[in-house]
């Protein structure tokens, strides 16, 4: 086995545990709160918040922590504090246990992903760099998918607890596996420590993820909502003074200098949200209106993986010989033009309407993740990859949370007007997530629009350059 496929493979399982344990997570819910005699949605969330708290802390400093350190050190540390934290999850005898033990995931959590796809791209140069984005888009598309049956099947045969232990060994043999292959790599003119950066970091993207979170629940009117995103805002904005102003910023801010980087991102914050928005939305009606189970559930939307996955190798091909921004307008308009489809289903659609037009959309977002990410890293230094994978990982993790928050709201605003849920008729619920999936059909139309101004020629000049 190669050095690249040795990094693939570590990088692939890896975060596939690290997504799907989120999918799991949140199936699970309603049992972990009856063995834990807790009904409470406020009290159940902080299960997913000190997960996501904790991301907040560590996926802003682990491009430093990887050049510092070494990408090798860091991601098999954050390999092992993930599925040790699993293993002690497994054993939470709390909420207030399992919510602790969760902070410990994202520590883990939190580093995999930037250090995971430094090192994925550090393998690959920049004519390769489809092929690395199509490595990517592996546990990106399958966690999600296969999440939902999993934690279904674990929690209604094993328990809950079991959707934690079912990482020990995958995550053991990986450790191993790593430890044995992988190479190291370390940035010798590394910065020192910016302490200022990483606090204004930890506590602006925290309160802001946390006031995402919380808007589901409490609404965006909420006082804490309120205070929590304004103040994060604030944080923010305060953060992008310090760092550039200081010599040696934790978040390497100048990256967004460079247009093509800056661009990718802003396609990435409304396609993430429109991605992830539907992902959640479509188990949700086919749960609570359709009357699906869990796994039931998750086998109608699976399709949408595999249309991922059958068309990454025609996009890996064209990749190269007509560049990012084409692929990117096409792939978005027709998903876009696919989610306006679901307007016209009713409470009484076949599920293999669902199953088509997923698959259909699934094909399509292989022509937007893989170009995204290859071009996005595309005019990025070697040295610096490390810097940008953080910066475009936090920029998801918000993107995702955002594009949740806004969609649920979307729908409880409708569900609100219904009235009295007991008495609502299957096709007024139904009808109720019609203006979400319009708006997942809208993100995605900006992110086709945000794609006119991405710049073909310099990313086309950058693959043919000579090796």
């Amino acid at each position: 086995m190669s050095d690249r496929s040795a990094v693939a493979l570590v990088f692939v399982v890896a975060m596939f545990m690290d997504i799907m344990d989120g999918t799991i997570v949140n199936t699970a819910l309603p049992s972990i709160g009856r063995e834990f005699g807790t009904t409470s949605p406020a009290g159940l969330a902080w299960i997913v918040l000190g997960y996501l708290l904790s991301l907040a802390i560590w996926i802003p400093a682990s491009g430093w922590l990887g050049d510092k350190f070494g990408t090798k050190r860091i991601f098999l540390f954050a390999l092992g504090m993930f599925t040790a934290a699993s293993v002690l999850c497994g054993f939470a005898h709390s909420v207030f246990e399992l919510s602790m033990f969760r902070f410990l995931q994202g520590i883990g959590g939190g580093m995999m992903t930037p250090v995971g796809t430094a090192m994925l791209f550090r393998e690959y140069p920049p004519k390769e760099r489809a092929r690395a984005s199509a490595i990517l888009v592996v546990p990106t598309l399958l966690a999600p998918a296969i999440g939902p049956v999993l934690g279904g099947y674990l929690t209604d045969g094993l328990g809950w607890r079991w959707i934690f232990f079912v990482n020990a060994p995958f995550g053991l043999l990986i450790f191993f596996f790593g430890l044995w292959r992988l190479k190291e790599y370390t940035h010798h003119a590394s910065s020192k420590f910016d302490p200022a950066g990483f606090v204004l970091s930890a506590t602006a993207l925290g309160a802001i993820l946390y006031a995402l979170n919380q808007a589901e629940f409490a609404g965006w009117t909420s006082p804490r909502v309120l205070i929590c995103l304004v103040g994060g805002v604030c944080l923010g904005i305060a953060l992008v003074l310090v760092e550039n102003r200081t010599q040696d910023p934790l978040l390497a801010l100048r990256l967004f200098r460079e247009p093509v980087f800056r661009v990718t991102n802003i396609i990435s914050v409304f396609s993430t949200a429109s991605f992830f928005g539907l992902i959640l939305l479509m188990p949700l009606m086919l749960q609570s209106v359709r009357g699906l189970s869990a796994a039931s559930s998750g086998l109608t939307t699976f399709p949408q993986a595999l249309g991922v996955i059958i068309m990454s190798q025609v996009v890996r091909a064209l990749y190269p010989k007509i560049g990012p921004r084409r692929l990117l307008i096409g792939g978005l308009t027709i998903a876009g033009l696919l989610m306006l489809c679901l307007l016209a289903t009713s409470d009484s659609t076949n599920l293999w309407v669902y199953r088509v037009l997923l698959f259909g959309r699934g094909m399509c977002w292989a022509f937007v993740f893989i170009p995204l990410q290859a071009a996005g890293f595309s005019t990025i230094q070697f040295a610096d990859t490390g810097r940008a994978s953080s910066l475009f990982s936090t920029q998801r993790q918000v993107a995702s949370s955002l594009g949740i928050a806004v969609l649920i709201t979307l729908l409880e605003s409708q569900l609100h007007g219904i009235g009295s849920l007991a008495g609502a008729s299957t096709s007024d619920l139904y009808n109720s997530y019609k203006v979400p999936f319009f708006w997942c059909a809208m993100f995605a139309f900006i992110a086709a629009l945000a794609s006119l101004f991405l710049d073909d020629k310099k990313v086309l000049a950058v693959l043919r350059q000579p090796d």
